[in-house]
């Protein structure tokens, strides 16, 4: 199975978010995964890609040109794709993946989760989505996401589509479990159902 890791290359965070994806990516890779990752050497993403090969994974990394030109790449990486842009790079990262796990992150790992959980909503893919939040970083988004749900603005099955943990064991339990597919009726296909 191959695992996407959406996570964080900045710089400034704690140690421990560096240690949890390290921990994610010897997991991957004892469990018999592969990494496929944004293919950056910095911050978690570079953690979790060493830690996979460290522990005999394989690894896929997906940049877009213009980081690799800022000399961030893991030139290290079993398989290193570089694409025109960001999109691109997306669309190759979800093709590549049997399923996605959502590191603590900023805006880049938030734009990667909506686009992949927006697509499973909505019958586009059936492969799981995975939260790993040890220490609640995306507890207001998920509040945040209920109320847009009370308010009427997503659809029933949100939450259906995607699985929130706290250890790593059980991120990929979640990943290794089979899903339901979706198949939206017409009248869902926009972001509420009308009352």
């Amino acid at each position: 199975m191959a695992i996407c890791v959406f996570c964080a290359s900045s710089l400034k965070i704690d140690k421990k978010y560096l240690d949890l994806a390290a921990e994610v990516g010897t997991e991957l890779a004892r469990r018999g995964h592969t990494l496929v990752s944004g293919g950056a050497m910095v911050s978690c993403m570079g953690a979790v890609a060493r830690a996979a090969r460290a522990a005999g994974g394989r690894t896929v990394g997906v940049m877009p040109r213009v980081l690799v030109d800022l000399e961030i790449a893991d030139e290290e990486s079993d398989e290193l794709i570089i694409t025109s842009d960001m999109r691109e790079r997306k669309g190759v990262m979800d093709t590549r993946s049997d399923g996605f796990l959502v590191l603590p992150g900023g805006i880049g790992t938030l734009e990667e989760l909506f686009e992949i959980w927006t697509s499973r909503v909505i019958g586009m893919h059936d492969k799981p989505l995975v939260i790993l939040d040890p220490w609640g970083l995306y507890a207001p988004l998920r509040l945040q996401v209920g109320q847009m749900y009370e308010a009427g603005f997503t659809r029933p099955d949100v939450f259906d589509a995607i699985a929130w943990t706290t250890t790593v064991p059980d991120a990929l339990d979640h990943l290794e479990r089979p899903t339901r597919p979706f198949t939206p009726r017409a009248e869902e296909i926009g972001e509420s159902t009308p009352a």
